[in-house]
């Protein structure tokens, strides 16, 4: 086994050990309070703007086809990023970069929520992603080499991280909303700035640091190849909501995404210090909890815009209305990701993941009944329920399984692939959703008129929702299939 460096107290000095001769770190609760804080940040930030979008468009004049950048600026540059992030957490030193992510988050949240035209918005939001992909790996890893004793205690800790996780989305669109009622869309980034600095005070105080021992070389074509290949699979989807799926742009666009990405496996499989060692995903359990999560934030994702816009635009709720509309689905996450941590020692890792799942397709399903003249009660508030219940129970299950007998060398490349599914997923699933639904609504106008564009609208988020519950269901069964670990598998790490 590698000698893990482990930092002592507040002096930060290291020496090997090897995680058998380490006691319980007494600060553990202390530690995992800390990286639940970081994860909810970076992952509420994916969707937080998300109801404020239309305040944020009009104060900054962005057109009708920028405005996802928004978005999926922050959600390409993390995703991108993640895994090289991983790498320099892993050999720079956890707790360092997981306190350099949190200060460049706070920096790069408090321009973005001063921005004054939307390239400084669109910067600013890359750059929240990029120091996120520093600070997310590098918190994860730091969870996992701190419960690695006791089974029980381990499962807690990625309870509560699963949990964040599954509900980080629902309540970035509650606070997005709240902020930009009752302050204004600006404060949906400048929330930011006191937690992460909070945050920085506090692991400085209470996380010591460990890394890897010996030099590593960091695989810039590796980081350049996929973060290229995502971005041009991204815009390929967007240029055909203009252009159509069958122009030359369109195809282009996808046809060189899918090679480059193809080129990073190449690239990955033939290098001596690959950004993603491939054995990270080879192994059966950690691969099928990565492509299940993949798979889950593509189809879920999108959820979170279109029924923001349907409240909004369809049944008229204000923004902070619409952002209250979402406070069920993140306690249900909760509130499962509680049941789902006791349940998963007893039903092991497989069943949880794909149950779950499974249930949060057949909610996503559900979704395509909604109407012009549907209810919240009745369309909207019983799907919500359905869906979150099954992310809260499959979540834990998710990240524990990710990071199976990972060896510690490999830990924050481990920990960043959990995030680099999540953000990748949340960028193809916005782009790739938006661009059925507005194929699906111009389609319906074309054929029933314009004086019918609000079923239209309807209409096209409807399909969405149908190909985004399949895409989930793909998730369930590839988490059935692959996954076989036990319960007492995910507390072991990799001799």
């Amino acid at each position: 086994m590698e000698p893990l460096a482990v930092g002592l107290g507040e002096t930060n000095e290291t020496v090997p050990l090897s995680p058998a001769e380490v006691e319980p770190n007494p600060r553990r609760w202390s530690i995992l309070a800390i990286v639940v804080i970081a994860q909810l940040m970076v992952v509420l930030d994916a969707s937080i703007v998300t109801i404020a979008l239309p305040s944020i468009q009009r104060a900054l004049h962005i057109s009708v086809a920028n405005r996802q950048w928004a978005i999926t600026a922050y959600t390409l540059a993390f995703g991108g990023l993640l895994l090289l992030g991983g790498r320099i957490a892993d050999f720079w030193g956890r707790q360092r970069m997981f306190i350099l992510g949190l200060i460049g988050f706070a920096a790069a949240s408090a321009l973005g929520g001063s921005a004054v035209n939307e390239a400084m918005l669109f910067g600013s939001r890359a750059l929240q992603g990029a120091f996120a992909a520093l600070m997310a790996p590098a918190a994860l890893s730091i969870l996992t080499l701190t419960f690695q004793h006791d089974a029980g205690e381990r499962a807690k800790a990625f309870g509560a991280y699963g949990a964040v996780s599954g509900a980080g989305a629902a309540v970035g669109a509650l606070a997005g909303g709240l902020l930009t009622e009752y302050a204004s869309w600006r404060w949906c980034l400048l929330i930011n700035v006191p937690i992460a600095l909070l945050a920085a005070v506090a692991a400085l105080r209470v996380i010591g640091d460990s890394r890897e021992s010996g030099r590593t070389r960091y695989d810039i074509p590796g980081a350049l190849l996929s973060t290229a290949g995502l971005v041009s699979l991204v815009y390929g989807f967007t240029k055909a909501v203009t252009d159509g799926w069958s122009s030359a742009t369109t195809l282009i666009l996808l046809a060189v995404g899918l090679f480059l990405l193809a080129a990073f496996v190449v690239v990955e499989a033939r290098s001596t210090s690959p950004l993603l060692p491939l054995r990270v995903v080879t192994e059966r359990n950690r691969g099928g909890s990565y492509l299940a999560a993949l798979l889950n934030t593509v189809g879920l994702f999108g959820m979170f815009i279109f029924v923001s816009y349907y409240m909004q635009q369809i049944l008229h709720y204000s923004a902070a209305k619409a952002g209250v509309a979402f406070l069920p689905f993140a306690l249900g996450v909760i509130v499962a990701a509680g049941a789902g941590t006791n349940l998963m020692p007893k039903i092991g890792p497989r069943i949880a993941m794909s149950a779950g799942l499974l249930m949060s397709a057949l909610g996503l399903l559900w979704l395509t009944q909604i109407g012009v003249h549907t209810s919240y009660w009745t369309h909207l508030l019983p799907q919500q329920i359905v869906m979150s219940l099954g992310l809260g129970l499959a979540f834990p299950a998710l990240s524990s399984t990710a990071l199976t007998k990972v060896s510690e060398r490999d830990s924050g490349v481990a920990s960043a692939m959990v995030n680099t599914t999540q953000q990748v997923g949340a960028s193809l699933g916005a782009a790739l959703l938006n661009t059925i639904a507005a194929s699906a609504t111009a389609n319906y106008i074309a054929s029933h008129g314009p004086r019918l564009a609000p079923n239209a609208v309807v209409h096209g988020f409807s399909v969405a929702f149908a190909l985004g519950a399949i895409i989930v269901a793909v998730g369930a069964i590839a988490s059935f299939v692959l996954v076989n670990a036990k319960a007492k598998d995910l507390s072991s790490p990799a001799a």
